[in-house]
């Protein structure tokens, strides 16, 4: 039988190897454990043997039993963090919107690189097109003239007939009056003659005069000189009635009508006039009329003419479609802007926590490379397939995305920070439920 003792360099502990025929064991023990070893082989004594044996049999469970407690630990860190809900990837996207040309013409472009900036309202191109149609125009124009040219006729017929009814009107007042005259006149006679006959003044001869000049006017009246009062009477009492009428504007007497010529005419007129005041006012309603189609045709060739394509969002630009110089046509694609005002994000998870999510429920969005946490909600489901929701986003997604189950978040605070606003493309993961290291990730940050 034989010892061996081997000393650690730094002399913190020693090897001691006990053999017997060849067959060796060793063990490590430090300074205090030699020590003890030490006096118990100075002693020969078996009950120190036992007692250092088993304080090392102590410590050797001991250190089992904390090196198996750490290992749970740790698979459950790794199962918990691994069973958590999170996504597979999380991209940061926004909607995309296109510009158009609204005519066919020549594109004016000025120099504007991609991710320039733009805001809601800027012009950012233009569209001029030299041969733009107005045969429309010119149309218009000539029916302007002819309306014209008809209000004008129109109005000169309505002024000479104005100038006639005037003249006419003159000629029947004058009239009126000299024809009153002449009835007053012949009614005083008639009253003076009446006077005479009924005083006896006339003789028998000039009475049968007066009966043969027909005082009643009436051609079956009998010509008897004993009624020749009665028609001096009658012949006073008529002219009455005639100067009665004629002051009232009505004419009794044979040959014509209850009015002149010259009323008659003028009333002829005053129809007439009627008519062509009806007409001309057409004609000037025709003409307003052609003028504002003639305002709305310019306005209309003013726009096919030049347009003007101004930023429809506050965001960059994404990709230019055409060049400056370049003939484009009626509805072409020209600009696509990336509006930064819709940033979300989208990620892919499996369909476990897929199945788990609601909308509006809460999430956290972390960015790749940096500590923060930014907090989120859920706004869209789309589940696996969901290609087509993506024709309208900057990002497209990738085919193992596509394999698993779309979700679409909103994050606000992406929108407040100035570098992290309008960051398309930046990768990252999101996070749906609470993990075991979230505590020593806030310390770290």
């Amino acid at each position: 039988m034989f010892f061996s003792f081997v000393w650690v360099a730094d002399g913190s502990g020693i090897e001691i190897c006990a053999g017997f025929n060849r067959q060796s064991l060793c063990r490590w023990t430090t300074k205090r454990t030699l020590r003890v070893t030490k006096a118990c082989f100075a002693s020969s004594a078996l009950p120190c043997h036992r007692s250092a044996q088993s304080s090392g049999d102590s410590m050797r469970y001991s250190r089992l039993f904390i090196g198996f407690a750490l290992i749970l630990i740790a698979l459950w860190v790794i199962v918990s963090e691994q069973m958590a809900g999170a996504s597979a990837d999380a991209v940061i996207n926004a909607r995309l919107t296109t510009l158009r040309s609204p005519i066919a013409g020549q594109l004016s472009m000025p120099p504007r690189g991609l991710g320039s900036s733009v805001s809601v309202g800027e012009e950012l191109v233009s569209v001029t097109d030299p041969l733009v149609d107005k045969i429309r125009l010119d149309d218009l124009a000539m029916e302007r003239g002819f309306a014209e040219a008809e209000v004008a006729r129109l109005s000169l017929q309505v002024e000479r007939a104005t100038a006639q009814i005037e003249a006419l009107e003159a000629r029947r007042q004058d009239y009126s009056l000299e024809r009153v005259t002449e009835i007053e006149i012949r009614l005083s006679r008639a009253r003076a003659r009446l006077d005479l006959i009924e005083r006896g003044i006339l003789g028998d001869e000039a009475v049968a005069g007066l009966v043969e000049e027909g005082q009643s006017g009436d051609q079956g009246d009998p010509q008897i000189e004993g009624i020749a009062v009665e028609y001096a009477r009658e012949r006073v009492a008529v002219l009455e009635i005639t100067l009665r009428s004629a002051k009232s504007g009505v004419f009794l007497g044979d040959g014509y009508n209850d009015a002149p010529f010259s009323e008659q005419r003028r009333i002829e007129l005053e129809t007439l006039r009627s008519g062509l005041d009806a007409d001309w006012t057409n004609a000037k309603v025709r003409l307003g009329t052609i003028e504002a189609r003639i305002l709305k045709e310019r306005e209309r060739t003013t726009l096919l003419g030049r347009a003007a394509l101004s930023s429809t969002a506050n965001g960059q630009v994404w990709e230019v479609l055409a060049a400056d110089g370049e003939i484009v046509q009626r509805g072409q694609d020209v600009l696509r802007l990336l509006d930064c005002d819709s940033t979300i994000v989208t990620v892919s998870v499996t369909e476990g926590v897929y199945n788990r999510l609601t909308v509006g429920e809460a999430a956290v969005f972390r960015l790749s490379g940096d500590g923060r946490n930014f907090a989120a909600s859920v706004i869209r489901l789309a589940g696996p397939g969901a290609g087509t929701i993506y024709q309208n986003l900057a990002i497209a997604p990738s085919q193992r995305h596509l394999e698993r189950y779309d979700v679409a978040l909103v994050v606000p605070s992406l929108r407040e920070v100035p570098e992290l606003r309008c960051t398309v493309g930046r990768t990252g993961r999101a996070f749906f439920d609470a993990r075991p290291l979230d505590w020593l990730r806030d310390i770290w940050r």
